[in-house]
Protein backbone atom coordinates (compact mmCIF):
# COMPACT_ATOMS: atom_id res chain seq x y z
CA UNK A 1 0.00 0.00 0.00
CA UNK A 2 1.34 3.45 -0.92
CA UNK A 3 2.00 5.80 2.01
CA UNK A 4 1.35 9.54 2.07
CA UNK A 5 2.34 12.03 4.74
CA UNK A 6 0.08 15.07 5.11
CA UNK A 7 1.89 17.82 7.02
CA UNK A 8 -0.91 20.33 7.60
CA UNK A 9 -1.99 22.21 10.73
CA UNK A 10 -5.55 22.95 9.57
CA UNK A 11 -7.39 19.90 10.92
CA UNK A 12 -10.42 20.22 8.63
CA UNK A 13 -8.26 20.19 5.51
CA UNK A 14 -5.94 17.43 6.70
CA UNK A 15 -8.90 15.27 7.71
CA UNK A 16 -10.66 15.82 4.36
CA UNK A 17 -7.48 14.91 2.48
CA UNK A 18 -6.94 11.90 4.73
CA UNK A 19 -10.45 10.55 4.05
CA UNK A 20 -10.19 11.10 0.29
CA UNK A 21 -6.80 9.41 0.10
CA UNK A 22 -7.79 6.50 2.36
CA UNK A 23 -10.85 5.90 0.18
CA UNK A 24 -8.47 5.66 -2.77
CA UNK A 25 -6.48 2.98 -0.96
CA UNK A 26 -3.57 4.97 0.48
CA UNK A 27 -2.07 4.60 3.95
CA UNK A 28 -2.09 8.16 5.35
CA UNK A 29 -0.22 9.73 8.26
CA UNK A 30 -0.87 13.28 9.49
CA UNK A 31 1.62 15.67 11.04
CA UNK A 32 0.17 18.85 12.56
CA UNK A 33 3.42 20.83 12.67
CA UNK A 34 6.87 20.87 11.11
CA UNK A 35 8.60 19.07 13.96
CA UNK A 36 6.12 16.20 13.82
CA UNK A 37 6.57 16.02 10.04
CA UNK A 38 10.34 15.73 10.47
CA UNK A 39 9.89 12.99 13.08
CA UNK A 40 7.79 10.96 10.62
CA UNK A 41 10.24 11.60 7.78
CA UNK A 42 13.19 10.40 9.84
CA UNK A 43 11.53 7.09 10.73
CA UNK A 44 9.28 6.17 7.79
CA UNK A 45 9.42 6.17 4.00
CA UNK A 46 6.56 7.84 2.14
CA UNK A 47 5.57 7.67 -1.51
CA UNK A 48 4.42 11.30 -1.33
CA UNK A 49 4.69 14.17 1.14
CA UNK A 50 2.03 16.91 1.11
CA UNK A 51 3.73 19.75 2.96
CA UNK A 52 1.96 22.90 4.15
CA UNK A 53 4.04 26.02 3.81
CA UNK A 54 2.80 27.72 6.99
CA UNK A 55 2.84 25.45 10.06
CA UNK A 56 3.68 25.86 13.75
CA UNK A 57 7.11 25.02 15.18
CA UNK A 58 8.73 24.80 11.73
CA UNK A 59 7.32 25.90 8.39
CA UNK A 60 7.44 23.92 5.18
CA UNK A 61 10.64 25.63 4.05
CA UNK A 62 12.24 24.69 7.38
CA UNK A 63 11.20 21.07 6.91
CA UNK A 64 12.59 21.07 3.35
CA UNK A 65 15.90 22.48 4.57
CA UNK A 66 16.33 19.27 6.60
CA UNK A 67 15.72 17.11 3.52
CA UNK A 68 18.68 14.74 3.44
CA UNK A 69 17.78 11.14 4.25
CA UNK A 70 14.33 11.47 2.67
CA UNK A 71 15.48 13.35 -0.43
CA UNK A 72 14.07 10.75 -2.83
CA UNK A 73 10.52 11.15 -1.50
CA UNK A 74 8.36 13.38 -3.73
CA UNK A 75 7.17 16.59 -2.05
CA UNK A 76 4.18 18.72 -3.01
CA UNK A 77 3.80 22.03 -1.16
CA UNK A 78 0.33 23.26 -0.25
CA UNK A 79 -0.32 26.89 0.58
CA UNK A 80 -3.13 29.35 1.17
CA UNK A 81 -5.09 30.96 -1.59
CA UNK A 82 -2.77 33.95 -1.42
CA UNK A 83 0.27 32.11 -2.75
CA UNK A 84 3.07 34.35 -3.86
CA UNK A 85 5.12 33.53 -6.95
CA UNK A 86 8.24 33.89 -4.79
CA UNK A 87 6.98 31.06 -2.53
CA UNK A 88 6.34 28.81 -5.51
CA UNK A 89 9.78 29.56 -6.95
CA UNK A 90 11.50 28.97 -3.60
CA UNK A 91 9.65 25.68 -3.03
CA UNK A 92 10.64 24.39 -6.46
CA UNK A 93 14.23 25.57 -5.98
CA UNK A 94 14.34 23.55 -2.75
CA UNK A 95 13.27 20.43 -4.63
CA UNK A 96 9.48 20.44 -4.39
CA UNK A 97 7.87 18.46 -7.17
CA UNK A 98 4.76 20.63 -7.31
CA UNK A 99 2.86 23.37 -5.51
CA UNK A 100 -0.90 23.32 -4.84
CA UNK A 101 -3.23 26.07 -3.66
CA UNK A 102 -5.58 24.98 -0.86
CA UNK A 103 -8.75 26.23 -2.56
CA UNK A 104 -7.94 23.97 -5.51
CA UNK A 105 -7.84 20.83 -3.36
CA UNK A 106 -10.46 21.40 -0.65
Amino acid sequence: MKKILIAEDESALSRALELKLQNLGFDVKIATDGEEALAFLQTEVFDLVLLDLMMPKRDGFGVMSERTSWKSQPVVFINSNLSQKADVDKAKAMGADDFLVKSDIS
